[in-house]
């Protein structure tokens, strides 16, 4: 959720300033940008070459640099701000940001600022407690200035209770969440399948495909940027994923794949079948390697369950089902009729007359049809831009509210 964000993070006069050196990890880590600005206190308590290295950029304390001759312009660094994010809060500043005094580049930033606010207070019990720092934070929340609530325990004085700054990891989740709750998706359950299945012929040897599982992991990847609760389940890849909460079910044949899409399936808003799922199984599975004897040797093989099939014949009203066809000859045509025969609310044809597409590629060109049978080609791109083309298809379908 953080990919991609800028973030001012204020850090101002407090003994809890050594967080914000791990703070400035953990944002970095989620994939933000961090511009650090300190207050003259903070100084006292943490260094400006630590936060400076470890954000990458250069720390901001002064409107201007007499070394240098370099303005920090405040103006410019709330509107280039997606998050100001002030931690530790100070009682100091929060007093002055409640009542609109600007006293350092910290506090003119904020009166500049067009995004979103969050501030983590950091101080002892009773200044926690006093009733001018209620009074501020209910004004700054009056304000749309939005609090992470300080821990309980036990703080510098030796006193126990509130006004401990909450943890890095926790001020990460919420600016997570919050963000979230702004996405399309936020509401949504997807499930998505990717990957190949292996169909067992004895213990060493089985029936496969090409699918590197690269697409299907991107969508899975798009649908969780988006907003959605995603559960990805991959046959056999050697592929990971960068979004850690996605919950991934790895599987490896046919019925596995089945199994573990039905237990899924019905929770799930929005399904995305983006797996090669073999047609055909070995009728019998060797318990021993078989070994090379005879000159010809035959394979009965018998059909595996049609899910995506079997999932058009469960899929409820408000459930969208997306599809996949890999067609060769008659493309259009068989996968219009895939569409109709199964069910599918979209269906996402690859040609593998398509140069530079398919299996193992990071490009692919994809034609996509919805239920009316109105098309879409696209030109050949590579697969994460590809996912977002699908996604902004099913944002352009699916059910504002679940039934």
């Amino acid at each position: 959720m953080l990919t991609g964000k800028k973030i001012v993070l204020g850090v101002c006069g407090s003994i809890a300033s050594y967080k914000a050196a791990h703070l400035v990890r953990l944002l970095l880590k989620a994939g933000a940008e961090v511009q650090v600005v300190m207050t003259k206190d903070a100084l006292s308590f943490i260094t400006p070459l630590t936060l400076a290295t470890l954000s990458k950029k250069p720390v901001l304390i002064d409107y201007f640099v007499p070394e240098t001759g370099e303005w920090n312009n405040h103006v410019d660094l709330g509107l280039w701000a997606d998050i100001l994010l002030i931690a530790p809060a100070s009682a100091n500043t929060l007093g002055k940001m409640a009542t609109g005094i600007c006293d350092n580049l910290l506090l003119a930033t904020y009166l500049s600022a067009k995004c979103p606010v969050y501030f983590a207070p950091a101080m002892d019990l009773d200044m926690w407690k006093h009733p001018s720092t209620t009074q501020n934070v209910k004004q700054l929340q009056s304000y749309g200035n939005i609090l992470i609530q300080p821990n309980a325990g036990e703080l510098a004085s030796g006193l126990i209770g509130e006004g401990r700054m909450a943890e890095p990891e926790e001020i990460v989740a919420l600016l997570q969440q919050e963000l979230k709750k702004k996405l399309p998706l936020a509401d949504k359950k997807a499930l998505v399948t990717a990957g190949p299945t292996y169909e067992a012929i004895d213990p060493v040897r089985f029936i496969g495909n090409h699918s590197s599982g690269k697409m299907g992991f991107a969508i899975a990847e798009e649908l969780y940027r988006l907003g959605a609760e995603v559960t990805l389940i991959s046959g056999p890849t050697a592929l990971s994923l960068y979004s850690k909460a996605i919950k991934r079910i790895d599987v490896v044949s046919a019925d596995d794949l089945l199994k573990a899409t039905l237990s899924e399936f019905g929770e799930a808003d929005i399904t995305v079948m983006s797996a090669a799922v073999a047609d055909y199984k070995p009728e019998q599975v060797a318990d021993q390697k078989i070994k090379k004897k005879e000159q010809s040797f035959s394979l009965n093989l018998i059909k595996t369950t049609d899910i995506l099939a079997e999932l058009g014949k469960k899929k409820r009203a408000n459930q969208l089902l997306v599809g996949f066809a890999l067609e060769t000859e008659n493309e259009v045509a068989h996968a219009s009729e895939k569409l109709k025969r199964k069910n599918l609310d979209l269906i996402v044809l690859n040609s593998l007359n398509d140069e530079g597409a398919g299996f193992k590629s990071d490009l692919n060109k994809i034609t996509i049809l919805d239920k009316q049978l109105n098309s879409e080609t696209f030109v050949l791109k590579p697969k994460n831009e590809v996912a977002q083309d699908i996604c902004r298809k099913i944002l352009a379908i699916i059910p504002h509210e679940k039934s």
